[in-house]
């Protein structure tokens, strides 16, 4: 790598001094992270494989995945960028890293062969050029938003196959209610879904953002959502029985399990395993989601069992699964069950979806 000056957003880095600064304050970083910070920059936009940071910085001593893991979370901390959403530096899972952001050479000479410079992000689109950082972010927060939406649409049929095969009588027109509650169910985990994820993704726009932001990206998104949610699932049930549940999950049950959601995607934000982050989210989940009924929140077993309270003569049965656990009816040890079994789908789905998001960003 040749000596010179890189800089990148407020930041530089001066490679024949050693010393990166931050609006001429200078940042600390030990020896063996700024060499591995000089390789990012020194070629921007490309990837940098784990075996060239084991060359190049380490210099061929033994390490494990982990030294390179620890410093690459040592410089985001440093630069105030997040794994979740990246404004500098990109992970590639299982391969090694990207720089992201524009670069500019502020030594006067000609980049080198193959080196990448920073343009102008209102000129024509040029071949190689560098994704303007403000671009990046709002890439990385449509996908993510996307990503929680599909999550949740999964976990919301999900539940509605559940329910639908649960607590519905074999009876003409069972097959009719099956379909009716998975089309519900789907919507609202969609809505929950994009919710959660658009308020998680909305945290890449914070400058340094630490673990509270997710949770409360999450915990809004969910609050808003959830209170939308709400009265679609009120008045489609009105509109299907002539008559809705007292109270039906809303905007504090949404509040809890984005909260949820948000600290499982800020947990798992420098994983690539999507088994390992899927359990994690969908422990997380399980957690609030039997925490809800505890607090005298309904999910959508407890609005579908005052429903079914309020229409004896219905197809609609919670029954059996009281009985599965040994209740007379739909009690308060088959709602924290099943708010279990609902949340653990939703955490699982959503944080599974948002790490495959990360895996395919561009």
């Amino acid at each position: 790598m040749d000596p010179g000056t890189y800089a990148f957003a407020d930041f530089s880095l001066d490679r024949a001094d050693r010393r990166l600064t931050r609006a001429g304050e200078p940042v600390e970083l030990s020896s063996r992270y700024f060499d591995a910070l000089a390789l990012l920059l020194s070629e921007p936009g490309k990837l940098v494989s784990k075996d060239r940071f084991m060359d190049e910085v380490w210099r061929g001593t033994p390490v494990t995945d982990e030294a390179l893991t620890q410093c690459i979370r040592t410089l985001r901390r440093q630069l105030g960028d997040d794994a979740a959403a990246p404004r500098f530096i990109e992970t590639v899972p299982k391969h090694g890293y990207r720089f992201i952001a524009a670069v500019r050479r502020e030594n006067g000479l000609r980049p080198a062969q193959g080196e990448r410079i920073e343009v102008n992000s209102s000129s024509p689109s040029v071949p190689g050029a560098l994704v303007d950082p403000r671009q990046a972010q709002w890439h990385t927060f449509w996908l993510t938003g996307v990503a929680g939406a599909a999550g949740g649409g999964v976990a919301g049929l999900l539940g509605g196959l559940f329910y639908g095969f649960a607590a519905t009588a074999p009876a003409m027109g069972a097959t009719t209610l099956l379909v009716v509650l998975m089309a519900l169910t789907a919507v609202l985990g969609l809505l929950g879904g994009a919710g959660v994820g658009f308020g998680v993704a909305a945290v890449g726009f914070v400058p340094s953002a630490k673990w509270q932001w997710p949770v409360f990206g999450g915990m809004m998104g969910g609050i808003v959502v959830g209170a939308l949610a709400k009265m679609i699932g009120l008045d489609t049930l009105n509109l299907l029985f002539g008559h809705a549940p007292g109270d039906m999950t809303g905007s504090r049950e949404g509040s809890l399990l984005g909260a949820v959601v948000g600290l499982a995607a800020w947990w798992t934000r420098d994983t690539a395993r999507v088994a390992r982050s899927l359990a994690i989210g969908a422990l997380a989940g399980a957690i609030a989601g039997a925490l809800i009924p505890l607090l005298g929140g309904y999910l959508l077993g407890g609005s579908l069992a005052q429903l079914a309270e309020q229409f004896p003569d219905s197809r609609l049965h919670l029954n059996a699964i009281g009985a599965a656990l040994g209740e007379r009816g739909f009690g308060p040890r088959s709602q924290v069950v099943t708010g279990a079994i609902e949340g653990l789908t939703f955490g699982g789905a959503m944080v599974g979806a948002l790490v495959y998001a990360r895996r395919y960003r561009r």
